[in-house]
């Protein structure tokens, strides 16, 4: 048993890994040589295993048009998955962030309209194996908020998003149904428009 007062010095460290005293310097070079291994895979492309994707958490935002009631904000995106489908506001939940600060901060960052309550109203499950990426996707409802001094949206990332227009539950889904040429549903929000919870029906609705 090792005394509190032990350090690595006070004892073999060739004995310690279990490793023979002669074999230390050849465990040296032997991680060496694994290592310039792995360099040369690297180097040549060789076979290896592809780095592991984690399963990331987005947040879209339902926000009520305040001049044109039964409608809420979406734009269509540019620059990124989903590039010419119309989405939500929204993005990547942060660390330690709250679902409703992530709703609140990314509605601002892309609208400058600041929401007030927002609330949970659905999740999706949203793998995208063609473009390499999975998404569980948190849907929040929100109103603009009063004395804001602004309900109009601005386009303040226009390298992600073409502009900002407000659709109903039913122009949403007659874009899904085809009737629209010009347009198609981001995939989380196809989802959500397929099979509306009555949360979302209610929030169109005026009923929240």
């Amino acid at each position: 048993m090792f005394s509190q007062r032990s350090t690595v010095s006070d004892f073999d460290v060739g004995e310690f890994l279990e490793v023979p005293r002669h074999g230390t310097e050849g465990l040296i070079g032997s991680l060496e040589e694994n290592a310039g291994d792995r360099k040369q895979v690297l180097s040549s492309g060789g076979d290896r295993e592809p780095p592991k994707a984690n399963v990331r958490v987005g947040v879209g935002v339902l926000v009520k048009d305040p001049r044109r009631p039964g409608k809420v904000f979406a734009g269509i995106r540019r620059g990124s998955h989903g590039s010419g489908r119309l989405a939500l506001p929204g993005g990547h939940l942060e660390m330690y962030e709250t679902w409703e600060e992530c709703a609140a901060r990314e509605v601002v960052e892309e609208t400058g309209l600041r929401i007030r309550s927002p609330t949970r109203v659905h999740v999706t499950d949203d793998p995208m194996p063609s473009e390499g990426k999975h998404y569980v996707t948190i849907f929040m409802a929100a109103e603009v908020a009063e004395g804001g001094g602004n309900d109009v949206p601005k386009n303040l990332e226009p390298e992600k998003c073409e502009g900002w227009a407000s659709y109903s539950l039913l122009d949403m889904q007659a874009i899904l149904e085809g009737d629209r040429k010009d347009v198609c549903l981001f995939g989380p929000l196809r989802k959500l428009i397929a099979n509306p919870p009555k949360a979302v029906v209610d929030f169109f609705d005026g009923q929240k």
